[in-house]
């Protein structure tokens, strides 16, 4: 992980394609667990540090975390996530050019608990919730199409079975029709970008997270 902005109430850091975000049933140590470690050797603290997950990131997706250092930050910034506060871009590398260079993605989205995965529905049908999100394509190589994504909800899997849907999977997602996985089991989605009104001061907040060293993501360095 790397660090990115810390303050009294709130640490962002960018997260690795691979890490879990808190535990889960795989048992594997969670980046709320690093975290702590980091402050807790960062500041000498005795005893147990207060790391607050206030939202979640994919596994196999890569980029920004905010945790919170404090419950009065941990219950507003859970507040701001949920009410839509917080402006969150991600980045999406896929292979088929989209039919539209921008767009609004507009659905309803069931989730599968059992397969660990959604389903986009053009209609409203038991057991889903409204799912909107907006993309643009920003970049273009030979083979792949990048595309700049804003969520307006945030539902389980959102942008990866809405750009499946659309015909447009992202690079290394088998479960939502990519063709073959990325070598490091990876997807081709980064959480570049997010910006808030700080849960305790106010102020702005906004940081940008930088892209995997994976040659195919810096090939699209200077076109951001």
């Amino acid at each position: 992980m790397t660090v990115l902005y810390e303050d009294n109430h709130i640490i962002i850091v960018s997260k690795e394609a691979g890490e879990i975000v808190q535990g889960d049933k795989t048992g594997d140590s969670p980046l709320s667990e690093a975290v702590a470690a980091y402050l807790k050797e960062k500041y000498s603290k005795p005893g147990n540090v207060f790391v607050g997950v206030t939202h979640r990131l994919d596994r196999p997706v890569s980029g920004i975390v905010v945790f919170a250092k404090t419950s009065k930050a941990l219950s507003r910034m859970n507040a701001m996530f949920r009410d839509g506060k917080v402006d969150k871009r991600y980045l999406a590398i896929v292979k088929n050019k989209p039919l539209k260079d921008r767009d609004e993605l507009d659905g309803w989205i069931v989730r599968n608990e059992r397969q660990n995965r959604s389903y986009v529905y053009e209609h409203e049908v038991p057991g889903s919730r409204k799912a909107i999100l907006r993309y643009s394509v920003i970049a273009a190589s030979e083979r792949y199409w990048l595309l700049e994504v804003e969520l307006e909800t945030g539902r389980h899997h959102q942008i990866r079975c809405q750009l499946a849907k659309m015909g447009c999977p992202i690079k290394g997602d088998l479960k939502y029709g990519a063709g073959r996985s990325n070598p490091d089991g990876s997807i081709s989605l980064h959480a570049y970008s997010i910006t808030f009104e700080h849960p305790v001061s106010h102020n702005t907040v906004s940081v940008k997270a930088p892209l995997p060293e994976d040659p195919l993501w810096q090939s699209f360095s200077d076109m951001i």
